[in-house]
């Protein structure tokens, strides 16, 4: 049998004799079953824990993380298997939540594969494939020759997975009637910012801390 690790077994009794005692009757509420109104699709990096930035209490989130914080267009279920989809299938239709916010971040390491991916430089049996995702945003930043191709990648990709979440009907139909709305966002790991997309403007704001 395999043993807990030290740092998670010291993790877990901070957490029983903290925060759980603390929040013990939201915790046996929760028991019952779970209602947030936000999805956060966000990148699997360990720098980037959605719950930490917004200091989200249990239950207030629902968070799907993977390679990239991507979204792939919808496809035939038979096609393939998007775990990312089956989440947005029950957030949006099981637990009707009212707002998904994609969150990209600074020094992404699934977008600097994608542009290694364009110098014939693939990075994995399983990544490669997967921030292929990214090849027509990435297109269009390198198109552009900005400065900053990875930061530019980063947005663009974040824009890319808004533009995919309205290929999937049941988000489509939630959005135009009201009932669903859509935002991107950026975070800055060195300086703890959060860039918040303004979609008249196409631009990442700065949130005021």
């Amino acid at each position: 049998m395999s043993t807990l690790p030290a740092r998670l077994l010291d993790g877990y009794r901070q957490f029983r004799g903290g925060r759980y005692r603390e929040e013990a009757n939201r915790y046996a509420d929760l028991a019952g079953g779970q209602a947030p109104k936000t999805m956060i699709v966000g990148c699997a990096d360990s720098r980037v824990d959605p719950s930490t930035i917004f200091s989200a209490a249990p239950g207030e989130l629902f968070v799907v993380r993977n390679v990239a914080n991507l979204v792939p267009p919808c496809i035939a279920a038979s096609a393939s298997l998007h775990g990312t989809s089956a989440a947005l299938e029950f957030a949006v239709t099981a637990l009707g939540i009212s707002d998904i916010v994609v969150m990209g971040h600074g020094g992404c390491g699934g977008v600097a594969a994608s542009l290694a991916g364009a110098e014939d430089k693939p990075v994995g049996q399983f990544i490669a494939p997967w921030v292929s995702l990214l090849d027509e945003a990435r297109d269009r930043v390198i198109a552009k020759a900005p400065d900053d191709r990875q930061t530019a990648l980063e947005h663009e990709g974040v824009r890319q997975s808004l533009s995919n979440l309205m290929s999937f009907s049941f988000i489509e139909e939630r959005v135009e009637d009201g009932r669903l709305s859509l935002h991107g966002a950026w975070f800055a790991i060195g300086s703890g910012e959060l860039h918040w997309l303004n979609r008249d403007t196409g631009a990442f704001e700065t949130v005021a801390a």
